[in-house]
C-alpha cells in the first residue's frame, strides 16, 4: 500500500462514489442525485486538518456545483475528459506531487488517475474493480459513504 502520511490533497470522482451512478429523472425532465451526508462530513474532517477536497468528474451537471457550493468546496471541476491532465495543472498550481494526491473513483474514465496518484481507491461496486490494482477498496458503495470511509482511512495515518 501506498504511503497515505504524507497526502496533501484528496481529489475525487461523484458520480459512483459520492453518489449510487443512478439519475433520478422527472417527467418533465428534470434529474436529480443523492449526496450522503456522510461524505459531505468527510470534507469537513479534511478541512480540519489543511487537507483540501478537490472534485473532478466527466459529468457536466450543476448538482453537482450546488453540492460542492454547499460544503464549500472551491476547486470543482465538471464536465472533465481528461482527469489526469486536470489533477496534473492543480498540482503544478499548488506545487505539491502527484504522489501527495489521494483519488477515489468508481469507473474507466478514473483509471489513468488512479494509476499515478500516490494513494488510489475504487468503490466496493465499481465495475471496473478486478480490471485495475488500487491501493484500497472501500467497504461501502458509492453514495453509501464510500468517501467518507476513503477519508477516515488517510486521517487515520495522518
Amino acid at each position: 500500500m501506498n504511503n497515505k502520511n504524507n497526502i496533501k490533497l484528496v481529489a475525487t470522482d461523484i458520480d459512483g462514489v459520492w453518489t449510487d451512478a443512478k439519475m433520478y429523472y422527472t417527467e418533465n425532465g428534470d434529474f436529480m442525485k443523492s449526496f450522503s451526508t456522510y461524505d459531505g462530513m468527510a470534507v469537513q474532517l479534511l478541512r480540519e486538518k489543511n487537507i483540501e477536497t478537490v472534485i473532478i468528474t466527466s459529468e457536466d451537471s450543476n448538482i453537482v456545483l450546488q453540492r460542492a457550493k454547499k460544503l464549500k468546496i472551491k476547486n470543482v471541476t465538471i464536465g472533465e475528459k481528461n482527469k489526469l491532465e486536470k489533477i496534473k495543472k492543480i498540482c503544478a498550481d499548488k506545487k505539491i506531487d502527484l504522489s501527495e494526491v489521494a483519488y477515489i473513483g468508481d469507473d474507466i474514465n478514473d483509471i489513468d488517475v488512479l494509476k499515478e496518484v500516490g494513494f488510489s481507491a475504487l468503490t466496493s461496486n465499481s465495475p471496473i474493480k478486478g480490471k485495475i490494482k488500487v491501493d484500497y477498496i472501500t467497504n461501502r458503495k458509492g453514495g453509501d459513504g464510500a468517501f467518507r470511509e476513503f477519508v477516515d482511512l488517510i486521517l487515520k495515518e495522518n
